[in-house]
């Protein structure tokens, strides 16, 4: 915790694929016809077909995991806005801030956010983090 500073960031990039949209219907139960049906999709405000919210904030949770705060970090709270669609083919990345450190526990606080092809904004928010000691 005591080589966290404010400021730190990190980031991950991954192409999302149709097969995310099949795995996460297969964990969740989430088959809107919006992830899966063309004509339905087109005739939306998103003209086609878009992935999960889950797909998409679930980057951040490997930042977060493996990179920054790093391995023993989960959410204590999160505070997101999608703000546009991400679709199979896009390369998102999800990065992440240091932008507030308890000093009496192992909490941090990260803005974070996902950006989609072009550098568009896709999510924005933030998240407090807990991060465990995994020292035995």
């Amino acid at each position: 915790m005591s080589s966290l500073r404010i400021g730190d960031t990190a980031r991950r990039s991954r192409t999302v694929t149709s097969r995310d949209i099949q795995l996460f219907t297969e964990m969740t139960g989430d088959a809107n016809p919006l992830h899966y049906d063309e004509d339905t999709a087109a005739r939306s405000r998103f003209g086609g077909i878009i992935v999960q919210g889950g797909v998409t904030s679930g980057l951040l949770n490997a930042v977060v995991a493996e990179d920054l705060p790093g391995p023993g970090s989960v959410f204590l709270h999160t505070d997101w806005r999608y703000l546009a669609p991400v679709r199979p083919g896009d390369e998102i990345t999800a990065e992440v801030e240091v932008i507030g450190l308890r000093p009496d526990k192992p909490v941090v606080t990260l803005r974070t956010t996902v950006t989609g092809p072009g550098g568009d904004i896709v999510l924005d928010g933030r998240a407090v983090t807990w991060r465990e000691s995994l020292a035995y």
